[in-house]
C-alpha cells in the first residue's frame, strides 16, 4: 500500500473558539481525495502562542492510503 502524510497547522482566531482555517485542513483532504487516497489517521496536538497575536495552534498530522 501507498500512504501519504501530511500536516496542517490550524489557528485558532483570538477571541473564539473555532479555528480560523478549516478551509486549509479541508482543502487538503481534498486534494489528497482526488488523488485517489483516503483519510486513515488524523492525530493532533496543541500548543499556546505565547505572541501578541495570540490565538493557539493545532497541529494536525493526517495518514492517507491510496484506495
Amino acid at each position: 500500500m501507498n500512504y501519504v502524510v501530511l500536516q496542517v497547522t490550524l489557528k485558532e482566531k483570538l477571541l473564539s473558539s473555532r479555528s480560523g482555517n478549516l478551509a486549509e485542513l479541508e482543502n487538503a483532504i481534498n486534494a489528497q481525495a482526488a488523488k485517489g487516497y483516503r483519510l486513515h489517521t488524523i492525530t493532533t496536538a496543541s500548543a499556546a502562542s505565547g505572541g501578541f497575536g495570540g490565538g493557539d495552534r493545532i497541529q494536525a498530522t493526517m495518514v492517507f492510503e491510496k484506495l
